[in-house]
């Protein structure tokens, strides 16, 4: 008798086109309503989750500008402090930001260091994802993976 389970040929054809976004898979309204009713779900809800696992999904960060990097500052161990570097901010975040400067870590600007001499409410104030700064490495500690940062040069 056969196995109903797909070979391992076919689920990996499948992951591959899953990971590239060409899978597509329709169910009929007979199936469709059956399996909504076995999930507890509506039709639209069951059609709209299958309609996103068979889009493909990108990064908006992939569209970003590279960070212009220093081809002495490789890896974290490379960073000293004092050193004056540029980079991408990543990610704003209510207590400050995450800027990539080239090596594997991001490092976080602190809200407190964003502005000399100003109270900065937000970091949204100053800096929005896809901004170039010149940071400031203040410290980075290789044991525990982090990069602290200041944008007062």
């Amino acid at each position: 008798m056969r196995s109903r389970r797909p070979s391992s040929r076919r689920r990996g054809r499948a992951k591959e086109k899953l990971r590239e976004g060409r899978l597509s898979f329709k169910l009929n309204k007979a199936k469709r309503k059956a399996l909504a009713e076995q999930l507890a779900v509506g039709e639209v809800t069951l059609e709209s989750v299958e309609k996103e696992l068979t889009t493909a999904r990108r990064d908006p960060r992939e569209d970003m500008p590279k960070p212009i990097l220093k081809s002495d500052v490789l890896q974290i161990e490379d960073l000293k402090p004092g050193m004056i570097l540029r980079g991408t901010v990543r990610n704003v975040i209510d207590f400050g930001a995450f800027v990539d400067i080239g090596v594997h870590q991001d490092g976080l600007v602190h809200i407190s260091r964003m502005k000399k001499g100003k109270f900065v409410k937000h970091p949204s104030e100053v800096v929005k994802v896809g901004d170039i700064v010149e940071v400031k490495v203040v410290e980075a500690d290789v044991k525990k993976q982090r990069i602290g940062l200041s944008m007062i040069l």
